[in-house]
């Protein structure tokens, strides 16, 4: 796999709320920066597929609208509905030497929105305290 290729493939899952597909494109060792709480990051595959179940059912109308790319660097940008308020993200992807998406850093707005989606997910990811414990630990 190349980082050509994952970026697409990855907006591609996320915009089907394919997990499988999404866990395909992140290296092992992948982390999501998490745009709800400080300098909390999400880390491994086991965590982010926890992460990706809870979040891709919660959104709605997904759709990638920009894709910048410079080396193993890209911004893509979406429009989402998270509990039928729009919400949007440019996210920072950035791709390992292996070719898959080592970092993910979104940017998620406007507040009621990133709202919207802190209220969606908390109780699905309380259902994981280990993971919260995790996301919270410096690294």
């Amino acid at each position: 796999m190349t980082d050509v290729d994952v970026v697409a493939r990855f907006c591609t899952a996320t915009q089907a709320g394919d997990v499988n597909a999404v866990m395909d494109t992140l290296a092992s060792d992948a982390e999501l920066i998490s745009p709800l709480a400080g300098r909390s990051a999400f880390r491994g595959h086991d965590d982010l597929r926890a992460l990706f179940s809870a979040l891709l059912p919660a959104l709605s109308g997904s759709t990638w609208r920009h894709r910048v790319r410079e080396a193993n660097t890209a911004v893509v940008v979406a429009d989402a509905r998270v509990l039928g308020v729009r919400v949007g993200d440019a996210m920072l992807i950035e791709c390992g030497r292996d070719g898959r998406i080592q970092r993910l850093t979104p940017h998620v707005r406007p507040w009621l929105g990133l709202t919207s989606l802190a209220v969606a997910l908390g109780p699905k990811l309380l259902r994981h305290p280990a993971l919260i414990c995790r996301a919270f630990r410096p690294h």
